[in-house]
């Protein structure tokens, strides 16, 4: 899931990064929401929110709404960085290294707050909005810009195109490559919808406050563990069979 790139990645491969990726995207989403009052998992809002406080001459608040945008476009920035430099390092899964700095970056927001107290609420924002860009970046080279997780807008209008191409067979024949396709544009839409609701859940109905960010941290490190022991477990089959 993490490791399989260009020709060996497969359909499945990407739905299964996906399904993780957009559940842990829905919780951070939803958590950031209701610590803060900020979108944090996409910056299309915080840019319109940017261009309207600078022509009402608001120009620190809009200040505030930039730093959004960029630290989600620095996060996309070193997660590319991190790939680009290590990937020559054949004995490395290069796609590990954003993935632990996100969880790195959960697990601090999540001490912070509960150390602060909502005292700083724009540092975490901008510090759950460079984990997404992390995040975006990673699974988008991983797929080869098949696989998007932290925002639906790009999703609801590709699966509307593609939904509609079903309607034209002789101009669009290739009809199991477009419902793989959407198949995998629902799981997106559906996970991130239902990690959105576990976060609600947790935040408010258990009381676990940003405390929810842990799940995502825990689901990513499993996710991680799960792909290098299946990983370790192929190579080792191949060994054997080999050895015969």
């Amino acid at each position: 899931m993490f490791r399989h790139q260009g020709k060996g990645r497969t359909f499945k491969h990407n739905l299964r990064i996906a399904t993780v990726l957009s559940f842990v995207a829905g919780i951070v989403n939803v958590t950031g929401f209701l610590a803060i009052r900020q979108l944090t998992t996409n910056v299309t809002g915080h840019f319109a929110l940017f261009i309207f406080d600078f022509e009402n001459f608001k120009f620190w608040k809009g200040a505030i709404y930039f730093l959004y945008i960029f630290s989600f476009l620095f996060g996309s920035f070193a997660s590319s960085f991190m790939i680009e430099y290590f990937k020559e390092t054949k004995k490395l899964n290069v796609f590990v290294l954003p993935t632990l700095l996100e969880v790195f970056i959960l697990l601090a927001v999540t001490g912070f707050y509960n150390i602060t107290d909502l005292s700083y609420p724009n540092i975490i924002a901008c510090s759950l909005l460079f984990a997404m860009g992390l995040q975006n970046s990673f699974v988008t080279k991983i797929s080869n810009a098949v696989v998007r997780t932290t925002h639906l807008t790009g999703l609801f209008t590709d699966l509307g195109i593609e939904l509609s191409q079903l309607f034209f067979p002789e101009t669009h024949p290739r009809r199991d490559k477009i419902k793989a396709t959407i198949k995998l544009r629902i799981f997106i839409i559906s996970f991130f919808f239902w990690g959105g609701i576990t976060a609600g859940f947790l935040y408010s109905a258990i009381g676990l406050k940003t405390n929810t960010l842990l799940l995502a941290a825990i689901i990513l490190l499993t996710s991680l563990f799960y792909d290098d022991l299946r990983f370790r477990l192929i190579m080792a089959r191949r060994k054997h069979l080999q050895g015969r």
